[in-house]
């Protein structure tokens, strides 16, 4: 019942922070939206969960001042809280520092895989997805008032550092969370030319990243030692999985190439060519992890010695192939569909 309780009003802290006009409506629900995920973060009483909850806190708590502080200095330069009256510039990139740091965006990024690394795989589902829903929409919101060249900035080392950083990892978990680094990167980067085409970016990583979690719950992979024996436990559940890890790489003609390529054809046309240029050469090393993991999960035979243990297949429910058939679907096969 507790559960249920701290669940829904995760719900409902997301819901009135996107549906407020006033920035200290939006910090009061973005606070309650911190309080209530930090019990699922903490629920397994081990230490690594409780460091998590200890840094995510911590992080929040940071960015929800530079909340308060910029949106009381807005009040007290133009006499109003509301969202849209974000003429300075000094409030404003405040404001987007706040944000983006809850998000998860370089410079302040270093607490997300951390933070995932220490929870659950659901719970890194609900970070990596729901927590960004509302610090991504207001963004969208103050957009028309945020500084071009600082979004391109964050937007371009964001990708950078997101595909550098998840190229040595073992850790399925971090190498979500530098996954999720470089997509935030992808939606802040048009966020003030084109603020459309980062909402169908930040979506679409939701709609791909959701079934991986869910994935990866369902046949207790964390590893990438786990992802050669992936096998054992499902051969569809391997199949699906290399197919959603290919379509968050961004390969045609799977539903992540569409959102980098409205991304790139916004930035040629803004005539900012070069940027587009370093944006793709940064995504082909996230695409270099991905194929990495694509590799272990379906090419790869894993070594097969009398002392492994190899996890024999489990039968999946009714209730969590519901939830999960049309995500995956909608994760690898929508491409073709949206494409006129």
């Amino acid at each position: 019942m507790s559960t249920a309780m701290i669940f829904v009003g995760l719900i409902l802290s997301t819901i009135l922070a996107t549906a407020s006009n006033s920035w200290l409506l939006a910090w009061l629900c973005l606070e309650l939206n911190t309080l209530s995920i930090l019990p699922f973060i903490s629920k397994t009483k081990h230490p690594r969960a409780i460091e998590a909850a200890t840094k995510y806190f911590l992080t929040q708590a940071t960015a929800s001042c530079l909340l308060l502080l910029a949106g009381t200095s807005n009040a007290w330069l133009t006499g109003t809280w509301d969202m849209t009256q974000m003429s300075n510039k000094l409030t404003s990139t405040t404001m987007l520092i706040a944000l983006t740091m809850k998000m998860g965006t370089v410079p302040t990024h270093f607490w997300l895989p951390e933070v995932l690394q220490g929870s659950t795989l659901l719970t890194a589902l609900l970070i990596s997805t729901w927590q960004k829903i509302a610090p991504m929409l207001l963004l969208f919101i103050m957009s028309n008032n945020i500084q071009p060249t600082f979004t391109l900035t964050l937007g371009l080392l964001s990708t950078a550092f997101g595909g550098w950083g998840g190229m040595n990892q073992t850790q399925l978990r971090k190498m979500m969370a530098y996954s999720s680094i470089a997509n935030m990167g992808w939606t802040v980067i048009t966020l003030t030319h084109e603020p459309k085409a980062s909402m169908i970016n930040i979506f679409t990583y939701i709609t791909l990243t959701t079934p991986t979690f869910l994935l990866m719950a369902l046949t207790s992979t964390k590893t990438l030692q786990n992802m050669t024996t992936m096998w054992s436990t499902s051969p569809l559940a391997t199949t699906t999985m290399a197919l959603l890890l290919l379509s968050t790489a961004g390969l045609p003609p799977l539903t992540g190439f569409l959102p980098k390529l409205i991304i790139m054809n916004e930035l040629v046309t803004q005539n900012l060519t070069p940027l587009a240029t370093m944006t793709m050469m940064t995504s082909l090393l996230s695409l270099s992890f991905y194929l990495r993991t694509t590799y272990l999960t379906t090419l790869l035979n894993p070594p097969s010695s009398a002392t492994s243990a190899t996890k024999w297949r489990q039968k999946m429910t009714k209730n969590k192939t519901m939830i999960l058939l049309p995500t995956a679907t909608a994760s690898t096969f929508m491409m073709p569909a949206l494409i006129p």
